[in-house]
């Protein structure tokens, strides 16, 4: 199985530590009987995808977790689009955080853990997570996050610490940059082959269609 970006920062981490390593400070006490460890963030990762990479159309949804109208369009319309365009291989579906931020906490926050389930196990598991996030939105706190991850078979305390570390802030500052960069003021904000559409489902169908 190939290491996660998490893997190998641990291990990178430990070089030329040697006996200093004794003076690191120990873990703090999180939800669910998990130890919280500091961390280093990660600075790189790709959006998240689904659908074929050779599509013909990519439509890139810009959402934020703690958005109301996100959780609509993720559990209405996403649904959707993805039975009838996305898993038939016509588009290549990204997804990319644009926290508002609507939440001050759980906005960046859910961002991250939902990154470090990605990093952990795979695109298409980061989307049911994302789901379950949406499902709960207005309930979180760091026992969901980590029972929604365990549910999805990423392990529930890493990803609790990467909420509460907010490893992936670099990773989604960076999206958020890119959504600010196209124009976006508001989310959801799709986009299909880089030109905005309202996040309905007849709006995105139609640019599809036509692209």
């Amino acid at each position: 199985m190939e290491r996660t970006r998490r893997a190998y920062l641990a291990a990178t981490a430990g070089v030329g530590l040697g006996a200093t390593a004794g003076c690191l400070g120990g873990g703090s006490s999180g939800a669910n009987g998990c130890t919280i460890e500091d961390e280093p963030t990660v600075s790189e990762l790709p959006a998240p995808t689904l659908g074929s990479s050779d599509a013909g159309v990519t439509v890139m949804a810009f959402e934020d977790f703690a958005c109301p109208h996100c959780a609509t369009y993720s559990l209405e319309v996403f649904p959707r689009l993805r039975s009838e365009y996305v898993d038939p291989g016509v588009v290549n579906y990204e997804f990319h955080d644009f926290p508002l931020p609507v939440d001050e906490t759980w906005s960046w926050q859910a961002a991250s853990a939902a990154r470090g389930v990605q990093d952990e196990t795979d695109d298409a598991t980061f989307f049911e997570y994302a789901h379950a996030l949406f499902e709960n939105q207005g309930s979180f706190s760091p026992g969901l996050i980590t029972d929604l991850a365990n549910d999805v078979g990423a392990p529930g305390c890493a990803i609790q610490a990467d909420a509460v570390n907010e490893t992936y802030r670099p990773v989604v500052e960076a999206d958020r940059q890119r959504a600010v960069d196209l124009g976006a003021q508001g989310t959801p904000a799709v986009y299909v082959d880089g030109r905005p559409v309202s996040p309905t489902y007849d709006s995105i169908a139609s640019a599809i269609e036509n692209a």
